[in-house]
């Protein structure tokens, strides 16, 4: 069944390996663009974003995450809603360059956070970013890369259906769409508990 589902997955990458190409190149250049964003930020905004993140850091340090279950609710919660949204947007003709905006927004907060910690705490700012930001951002960033695959990857057969009269029964592959989107989910709530559970205890031990 394992074997059955890596041909089945490598097979589906094959067919939309453009697709992927495209996205990934988006998602990058958001990320250069959230780093760009940093060195245009004022003096000022960047010592009140310095000033929270240094709060957060001694909290860290003495607490942890106070109620990991309610962090836990409103991580997943979070990417249940992103999930639902890309799904949504993918099930419609016009929702296909809002999915391509989500993905690049994406990149634009990855980018932005990992160039603000960098360019303010140097080496210490890698380290953080390393045990903070990367391990659950490598669960996270393919599985709505897939979702945004998805997403596009229907709108377009939707397209190809309506607009230009070719016959293909839609409900097949809404059924793929949809039984993928919920796999991701799964994967999504793996990267949740890692955030809530795990993060904390790395940032912790980089602090320390």
């Amino acid at each position: 069944m394992r074997t059955r589902f890596g041909q089945t997955f490598h097979t589906y990458l094959r067919e939309h390996q453009s697709l992927f190409l495209f996205t990934i190149v988006l998602f990058t250049m958001g990320i250069v663009f959230g780093a760009v964003i940093v060195n245009s930020l004022a003096l000022s905004q960047k010592q009140e974003l310095l000033v929270f993140l240094q709060y957060f850091f001694n909290n860290m340090d003495q607490y942890g995450i106070p109620e990991p279950s309610i962090h836990f609710q409103q991580a997943f919660g979070h990417y249940v809603k992103t999930v639902g949204i890309m799904w949504i947007l993918g099930l419609s003709i016009i929702g296909l360059p809002m999915i391509l905006l989500l993905l690049f927004l994406k990149g634009v907060v990855v980018g932005f956070t990992v160039g603000f910690l960098v360019n303010q705490l140097q080496w210490q700012g890698v380290t953080f970013s390393l045990m903070g930001v990367l391990p659950q951002n490598m669960l996270v960033v393919p599985a709505l890369l897939i979702v945004g695959v998805s997403g596009i990857a229907f709108s377009l057969r939707l397209i190809k259906t309506r607009l230009m009269t070719k016959r293909d029964v839609i409900i097949p592959h809404f059924m793929s769409y949809t039984v993928l989107v919920m796999m991701m989910l799964a994967v999504l709530t793996v990267a949740a508990m890692f955030e809530t559970f795990v993060s904390p205890k790395l940032m912790q031990y980089v602090i320390n």
